[in-house]
């Protein structure tokens, strides 16, 4: 029997207390040999900018990079993290939709709902300072292994990312990590996401540039779980009131 202890969010208690775990490139075609000449006079192509790419032959390879040896989530942490912040199921309170995510921005908590009035607690990093966007949004696309691409306001508030201003290849140092969930209003990109990443440190502080972080082994774990079109809520942090174990 579970005893609750709930984190509040406008005062409606939501979970409690954790139960145990149960190209090759194409070959240029030569101009035939009566071809006319270019026009001197006319500009020349621009050339074609490199899009990043995530080579799905990479994928199996750098989950193992990134996921412990003999791997059990609720208590494998060569990450060092609080052990609060590894995953945990808790109970869920009555009335939330099954598979939705819910982001407690103050406990640094991610929940996804799941049957039988449970969730999957993961520890997060949220958004430093005003970065954070509270709000709900519907999880409109996923990505395993993604590209990266700063936005010009990450460049302007930072210019090292002008070196990666047309993208980032897929990786275990790209920023978006080993999955990503996106984030959108309508049919609207909000350029925020749930994603892995590769400073786990990070987890439990406000570090991204608007982003929520995971741990690159727990989102691999909750990815298949969460389906399209899911609804996602990140509450504000002065409103939670976070759970403790």
């Amino acid at each position: 029997m579970l005893t609750r202890r709930h984190f509040v969010i406008t005062s409606a208690a939501l979970f409690s207390a954790p139960m145990a775990y149960a190209q090759t490139e194409p070959v240029a075609e030569t101009a035939p040999i009566d071809a006319a000449p270019v026009d001197a006079a006319e500009p020349l192509p621009e050339p074609a900018v490199r899009r990043p790419v995530s080579n799905p032959s990479n994928w199996d390879r750098w989950d193992a990079q990134v996921t412990p040896a003999a791997y059990d989530p609720a208590t494998s942490n060569p990450w060092g993290l609080d052990r609060r912040f590894l995953p945990q199921r808790v109970e869920a309170n009555p009335g939330l939709t099954v598979g939705s995510i819910h982001v407690d921005a103050v406990a640094r908590y991610l929940y996804h709902i799941e049957e039988g009035g449970t969730a999957m607690r993961y520890g997060v990093a949220i958004a430093k300072g005003n970065l954070y966007e509270p709000g709900t949004y519907t999880i409109a696309r996923k990505a395993k292994w993604p590209t990266w691409t700063p936005t010009q306001s990450m460049i302007q508030r930072d210019p090292q990312y002008a070196r990666y201003e047309n993208g980032m290849d897929a990786g275990p140092n790209n920023p978006l990590g080993s999955r990503a969930l996106y984030l959108y209003t309508g049919s609207r990109d909000t350029y925020l996401r749930i994603h892995g990443s590769p400073h786990p440190k990070s987890i439990g502080g406000r570090a991204s540039s608007g982003c929520v972080r995971m741990v690159m082994a727990h989102i691999i774990d909750l990815y298949p779980h969460v389906e399209k079109g899911v609804t996602a809520v990140l509450y504000p942090p002065e409103d939670a009131l976070g759970a403790r174990s």
